[in-house]
């Protein structure tokens, strides 16, 4: 049943956050596809966060309004195109540029910390400990990462993957493609993608056997994020209405935690005869057949080059989320994102 299309909370006119929305939704995307950054906090700078996570509760429990509908066909349709159309470019840095990636990645997580802050504040004592318990898991999720891709995923491990992308699309201080690097599933899933459009826009027409294999990845992905939605999305508003000031701060914990696992001076080495891959021994025949992405990830010694770039790259990052902050507004929603 239709409702009336009426915003109680933000009386801005449908044009304008539409074409937000279309800046939040590329930027979520482009989010998604970068470890560190959540797309959450991206919807937070354009300034649709909270009509964003409003118009998904109010369609997971079957309330229709033009409004909230334009506004997620726009977000959504947005972020889609920028993962078909990007996939493969980030994946391809990745794995040839990792520590400019990750340099990059930096600046662009810390970027966020600002806008969850504002959220936050006046800091309590909820706050902190919220906080405190977010740092931990993300630096123990560091920790326990191996930095590989080299074991095959089940169809359970990629609905999980996928939900864990819903949750960086729902709460900002969480990356998506932070939480695939830790389950093993980034650049796979990046290459499904790519697959994807391979298949049906490549150079040589139509491939069905490219579009099976991508759909064998995004299909359980994308059941996974709608599990996701729906239910972070609901869960979401519930612990911010019922305990807004320790879920603020462990968003801004695991946003700050999240740093801990991005550390750029790493890089893929190619395995060797005898390395054990995806669940067997490889011979030195199979060396040259190995994918580039599921090389193990291993630190080395910057040099000092190496370490200003970073910096250097690490300050880009973050002055590009504040630029995007200031230019989508988001400061201006600060208080209703609370009471979304």
């Amino acid at each position: 049943m239709a409702e009336p299309d009426v915003d109680p909370v933000s009386p801005e006119p449908l044009a304008p956050l539409a074409l937000r929305g279309v800046l939040g939704g590329t930027l979520m995307g482009l989010a998604n596809l970068v470890p560190g950054i959540s797309g959450g906090t991206m919807l937070l700078a354009a300034g649709v966060y909270p009509g964003f996570i409003a118009a998904i509760a109010e369609v997971t429990t079957l309330r229709f309004r033009r409004r909230s509908l334009i506004l997620l066909g726009v977000i959504v349709g947005s972020a889609f195109l920028a993962i078909l159309l990007l996939a493969g470019a980030t994946r391809s840095l990745v794995i040839e540029q990792r520590w400019i990636m990750y340099s990059l990645f930096i600046g662009l997580t810390l970027g966020g910390v600002p806008l969850v802050w504002r959220l936050a504040r006046p800091a309590t004592p909820g706050v902190w400990a919220g906080a405190a318990v977010g740092f931990g898991i993300m630096v123990a999720m560091a920790l326990g990462d191996s930095g590989g891709s080299g074991t095959e995923a089940s169809t359970a491990l990629l609905v999980v993957s996928g939900m864990a992308g819903a949750g960086a699309m729902i709460l900002p201080g969480i990356s998506g493609g932070y939480l695939l690097l830790l389950l093993g599933q980034y650049l796979p899933i990046l290459g499904a993608v790519d697959k994807g459009k391979q298949a049906l826009l490549g150079s040589g027409g139509f491939n069905m056997d490219l579009l099976l294999e991508s759909l064998a990845v995004g299909v359980p992905v994308g059941v996974g994020v709608v599990i996701g939605v729906v239910g972070i999305s609901n869960l979401l508003r519930w612990l911010l209405a019922s305990f807004p000031k320790p879920t603020l701060g462990l968003l801004l914990g695991l946003l700050v935690g999240a740093v801990a696992g991005l550390w750029p001076f790493q890089e893929g080495v190619p395995p060797q005869a005898g390395d054990l891959l995806k669940g067997r021994v490889l011979t030195a025949a199979e060396l040259a057949e190995v994918d580039p992405e599921d090389y193990r990830v291993m630190r080395f010694d910057p040099t000092g080059g190496q370490v200003g770039g970073a910096l250097a790259l690490v300050l880009a990052g973050l002055g590009a989320t504040l630029l995007i902050d200031r230019v989508g507004g988001g400061g201006r929603d600060d208080n209703e994102a609370g009471s979304a």
